[in-house]
Formats: structure tokens, sequence, C-alpha cells
């Protein structure tokens, strides 16, 4: 149960991530055995380039200390939302961190805040909300694909974080989120093709003070519809956000120091200057640490669209107007 406290070391039944470089980190259940593709039961053996690990073995090692492997060595590291978003198994497209931070920023959520998501897909953004809103806030996650219901389910309770998320099986544009719901949840969040289709239920689903919604799309038009349908709602405060993350590479770089002093000696002694330009230049230079942009833009990723709710009777006057 890893990801549900910060641990000492690796107990049986842990998901742990095993790091060999920044592009190269995996994430593996740790289990005596596992079946194979017969369905047998065999010796739970992961191969990587630096050879082969017995996943047993790495019960009672320190979490970040190192493992070695006949042709190399790793480091085992327990697994935070960051790490499980680089290393999860791909059942849909996933929604990276750098999108992920600023969703949680503008939902304002904190512990104790009542989530509704959809959809769930590979769990990534999922991770990353409960950790934010636990040990007293609740996670609501819906996909209308069954088979990803069911394995979210599983690795929920595999992370030991089942407490704090309740999966459910359902289209939510045409079957809305459900009558447990109404009136509960302090922030939605949506990621789906027709997210315009589920605001009138949101609002019901929204508490009577009022809430957050944010919609994740990857093309304009959608959110066109997506913010149209908003403020015919009565939702205010509707903002559209473009996330770039640019990188920007730090590096020493050399300048020039200009002479004046002995340029000015020589001129009044009359002998001859080593000019360069205008300024006599020293032969020593002056390195300075410094940035400098990408010469590539990052691509596009999403549009991240935030509305706000009033409350219940702010609501009513503007619908009214």
């Amino acid at each position: 149960m890893s990801f549900k406290q910060t641990k000492q070391s690796v107990d049986e039944g842990d998901v742990i991530i095993l790091y060999f470089g920044p592009t190269n980190m995996h994430s593996i259940e740790v289990k005596r055995q596992i079946k194979n593709k017969k369905g047998e039961l065999v010796d739970n053996t992961f191969q990587t380039t630096y050879g082969a690990l017995k996943v047993i073995d790495l019960v009672g090692k320190e979490y970040g200390s190192k493992v070695q492997l006949t042709k190399g060595f790793g480091y085992v590291l327990q697994p935070t939302p960051e790490l499980w978003t680089l290393t999860l198994p791909h059942r849909t497209q996933i929604i990276y961190t750098a999108d992920i931070s600023l969703i949680i920023h503008l939902l304002d959520l904190s512990p104790g805040s009542v989530v509704i998501e959809s959809g769930t897909g590979s769990g990534s953004l999922s991770h990353a909300l409960i950790r934010t809103i636990r040990p007293s806030g609740h996670l609501y996650t819906f996909d209308f694909h069954e088979n990803r219901v069911n394995v979210a389910k599983d690795e929920f309770q595999v992370h030991g974080l089942d407490e704090f998320v309740t999966v459910g099986l359902r289209d939510v544009c045409s079957e809305g989120f459900g009558d447990d719901l109404k009136n509960k949840a302090d922030a939605i969040f949506l990621d789906l093709p027709h997210p315009w289709k589920t605001i009138d239920f949101a609002v019901d689903a929204l508490k009577e003070s009022g809430g957050k919604l944010c919609s994740f799309s990857p093309c304009i038009e959608q959110v066109q519809r997506t913010c149209e349908k908003l403020a015919a709602t009565g939702f205010e405060d509707i903002k559209t956000y473009e996330n770039l993350q640019t990188e920007l590479q730090v590096h020493y770089k050399s300048i020039p120091i200009l002479d004046l002093e002995s340029l000015k000696e020589e001129e009044i002694n009359g002998e001859p200057t080593k000019k360069k330009g205008k300024f006599k230049i020293k032969q020593d230079e002056n390195k300075i640490l410094t940035v400098s942009e990408p010469k590539t833009l990052p691509g596009h990723t999403g549009y991240i669209t935030i509305a706000t709710l009033p409350p219940e009777f702010a609501r009513s006057v503007i619908l009214e107007s």
C-alpha cells in the first residue's frame, strides 16, 4: 500500500518505481509469483536492460536505496502520482503532470473536497486528485467503458486508495452523475468528447453553495461549445488556458571584459593599442550563469476551461435576468 502513506522500506504487496533514469523507469507490484501467458504461476522476475530482477528480493529494502543488477544498478522509489503518470499502463490517452497541476490549482481543491471526475481513463489525474483531497475528501470517478472501470477499481485497491474513491460505470453525457450525488460536489472535472452535454447534470451535482467546473478538451471547437453552454447555464468567470511547458537550458556564457584602464594609459603614453571595435578587450573573459530558450516550442496537449457556479440564490437571479 505504498501510495497511501510514506514508508521506510518495501513490503510485499507494495507498488514500487524501479528507476534507472528520467526516461527509463518502471512500476512493479512486489509479489512472489505472477501468471504467465499460459495462466501458470511462476516466480515474479522482471527483465531490464541491466539484467533480471527477482522482485520478491525487494522486500525489506529501503526506499531510495540502490538495487544491484548483473549489468548495472537502479534505485527503488516509493511511487507518487507524478511517477505513476510516467509509468502507468496506458488504457487511454492520459493527462500529464503539467496540466494536472494547473487543473488542481484552478479547481481550488484541498483536503476534504468532494470531486467528480469523468472519464476515469488510465487514472493519471485520479491519483493526483486523491492525494489532494484525502484523508477526509472523496473522489467519484466515472467511465463508460466497463473494462477500464474494472481495471481502475483493482488498481485503486492495490494502491491502498479505494477508501478515498468510488469508481462508477456510467455514460454521464446521457445519464448524468446519479441522484446520490445531487448537490454533493465541490468540483467537477470533465475529460469528454462532448462536455457541454453534461453541464445541466453538473449544475445538479454541485453544492447549493456553488462550486467549480473544469473541462479538458484538445480542440478549440469543443471549447467554444462548452463555454457557450456554461454561460447559458449560469456559470461565471469562464476562462480557458493552454498550458505549454518550456524547459530553460542552464549554462555558463563567456562575457568579454572591457579593459578601459589599460586603453586610457596607452593612449596617454602614445603607445599602440590592440583594439576590438572601439574598445580594448582583456585576454581573460568573465563567465556568468544564464539560461537560454529552447529552439522548438512544446506541442499542444489541450485547452483547460474553468468556470464557477455561484451560490443557489445568485444563480437563480442570473438565470432569470
